[in-house]
């Protein structure tokens, strides 16, 4: 079994829900990797927030053996099963890296989506072998044989190759697996040179440290031996490898082809990261492993805690999640309304509400996130450019020579009924189109350059709206352009309020900061004074809305009596108010600084 010509390494990749979970779950089942009395559905994905969404946001990787019924050999699989949705396409890539093949999986009812197209392209960026399967054709909407030859365009091969099953009753099961035998290559390498094991996924154990999940590409790796992080630079001894099977075993060492993970009792998170080299200190490697690329951040929001002394244990939180989420970048931020807290990158809304959830969840933590923005670079007038991730951070207006914003390219895939629609929304939120392709005699490819701003607060939700919801969306970046935009301040009782400045094009703000007042002067709950709501642009007053104070009836004591002692009374009062709407505060409540934006699960 120690052979590596009987290991296969694959993925199995598609846009989410077409199915994964369910082919993943029958593989354990037909190798008899896991008993029927432990199955549960979508078996891999652990965390309960995968269970409750029905979608897949970490990778997973479990080793199963299969017996070929062609040439009789046992075969050894590593599957690591990968989310489909576009914030997690860094799980993909990490995934990938550590794999000869990919199973791309397509609904036989939805057809190639938009998410689908760009898993196609992130296997052949890592020249994977790839084996299409048409998944649910059991469903009485399946359009098979048009999904077929779709996928057979897109792909430039034979509809014969591709393989047709039901993830769900395992029919074609045994089809998949063959041609894994047949076509995934088995793992190149030499036992004989230096070990170099890529690291592509890590967990943090309270009572073990950091567990790095690896495929080792070069060497072995054993109990014992002194290894070294040629990334972080730091070395230490293997205190335990093993496999996963779907539960951690402890083995002797592994080999090349292998994947599996390795204990090193490194306690401090920052010294393993996802993508590193693991070599022998002894007979180390002379280079690192190419790894993945690291994400990008595309959306940017502030995490406060509710609670000021809980701000050591949301950063101790998120260095552990930064562990196996390589994407989540964070620093430290202070804010006059909401404390101590820290800044954070993530590639999506999605993304963004996961992590939230999963600081709460797993940690106890309960947190208030600021409204989401993306990165601007500002080009000052003395020539340099700075990047700047939030409003409050942005520079006057007198310093400013331009400001350029992020452009992404963005493929949606929609019925062609809906064609006018979807470019109405398009063009709305400043798009340029690309491209348009028919796909087949049904289904539209349209591509259009569009700002990231526009895309992602609730872009998707208007998309899935007017195309009945059987719209697709992927974006990639492309670059940063130069854009009108302004910076809008929101001003309550006179006093700025950094957490709900916004950039945005020049054109929309006169709009937006109306609809901004408007809400705030529903929000804020009323106080004994006056208060002023307004949107400004830099000095300039745009906008205003007035709460009205409490009244109190002064004058219900006084019966009969001169007119000028109600009139005294009530200057009284008058004068109370102006000086208490000059020393007085408005507490903001905490909903205010995401009412603007809902974020929806399936964004």
């Amino acid at each position: 079994m120690s052979d590596s010509r009987l290991i296969r390494n694959f993925s199995i990749i598609a846009h989410i829900d077409h199915g994964k979970s369910t082919l993943a779950d029958r593989i354990l089942e037909a190798t008899d990797t896991v008993s029927s009395r432990d199955m549960l559905e979508q078996y891999l994905d652990d965390m309960d927030l995968e269970r409750e969404r029905g979608i897949t946001i970490k990778s997973h990787a479990v080793r199963v053996i299969y017996h070929s019924e062609t040439d009789g050999n046992r075969y050894i699989f590593n599957l690591i099963d990968t989310p489909g949705h576009v914030d997690f396409s860094y799980e993909v890539s990490r995934s990938l890296a550590a794999c000869e093949g990919a199973i791309l999986l397509v609904d036989a009812a939805q057809g190639i989506q938009a998410q689908t197209l760009a898993n196609i392209y992130l296997a052949m960026d890592n020249e994977l072998e790839i084996i299409p399967v048409i998944n649910k054709i059991d469903l009485k909407s399946a359009r098979t044989r048009e999904v077929i030859a779709e996928l057979s365009q897109v792909l430039g091969i034979e509809e014969k190759d591709i393989l047709q099953v039901s993830a769900k009753t395992g029919q074609g099961l045994t089809h998949i697996l063959e041609r894994i035998v047949r076509d995934v290559p088995p793992p190149q390498g030499s036992g004989g040179q230096p070990l170099q094991a890529l690291i592509f996924d890590s967990q943090y154990n309270i009572y073990r440290g950091v567990v790095a999940l690896i495929r080792v590409v070069n060497g072995k790796i054993a109990k014992g031996m002194k290894v070294r992080f040629m990334g972080e630079k730091v070395t230490s001894e293997v205190e335990e490898v093993g496999i996963l099977s779907p539960k951690m075993m402890a083995k002797d060492r592994l080999k090349i082809g292998e994947v599996g993970y390795v204990i090193t009792g490194i306690k401090e998170v920052e010294h393993i990261t996802v993508g590193d080299t693991i070599t022998d200190f002894e007979n180390p490697a002379p280079r690192s492993l190419p790894g993945y690329k690291k994400p990008q951040p595309m959306v940017y929001c502030g995490l406060f805690p509710l609670e000021g002394g809980d701000y050591e244990d949301l950063r101790e939180a998120l260095h552990k999640l930064a562990l196996n989420d390589a994407s989540l970048d964070f620093m430290p931020e202070s804010s006059q309304a909401l404390g101590f807290g820290f800044r954070c990158g993530f590639l999506g809304l999605l993304h963004m509400e996961i992590i939230k959830e999963r600081l709460e969840r797993e940690y106890g933590l309960k947190l208030i996130t600021t409204a989401p923005n993306v990165a601007y670079q500002v080009v000052l007038t003395d020539g340099s450019t700075k990047e700047v991730t939030r409003p409050a951070d942005f520079p006057p207006p007198d310093q400013i020579e331009s400001i350029r914003e992020p452009f992404t390219l963005a493929t949606i895939i929609t019925p062609k009924d809906y064609i006018g629609e979807v470019m109405k929304i398009c063009n709305a939120r400043r798009g340029e189109f690309v491209d348009m392709q028919y796909m087949s005699m049904e289904r539209v490819d349209i591509k259009y350059r569009l700002p990231l701003s526009e895309i992602i607060v609730d872009f998707f939700n208007l998309l899935k709206s007017v195309t009945k919801g059987f719209a697709s969306l992927d974006y990639e970046l492309l670059d940063y352009r130069e854009s009108d935009l302004v910076k809008l301040d929101m001003l309550v009782a006179g006093d700025k309020v950094d957490e709900l400045s916004t950039i945005i094009h020049r054109d929309k703000a006169y709009y937006l900061g109306r609809e901004m007042a408007t809400r705030l002067r529903k929000i804020i709950p009323r106080q004994n004074f006056e208060v002023a709501v307004q949107a400004a642009i830099g000095k300039r007053i745009i906008a205003k809305e007035r709460i009205a104070p409490y009244r109190k009836d002064v004058t219900s004591g006084l019966y009969g009596g001169d007119i000028t002692r109600k009139r005294k009374v009530l200057e009284k009062q008058k004068e109370g108010k102006k000086k208490l709407k000059k020393i007085g505060r408005v507490e903001i409540p905490d909903d205010a600084f995401m009412s603007f934006y809902k974020i929806d699960s399936d964004s």
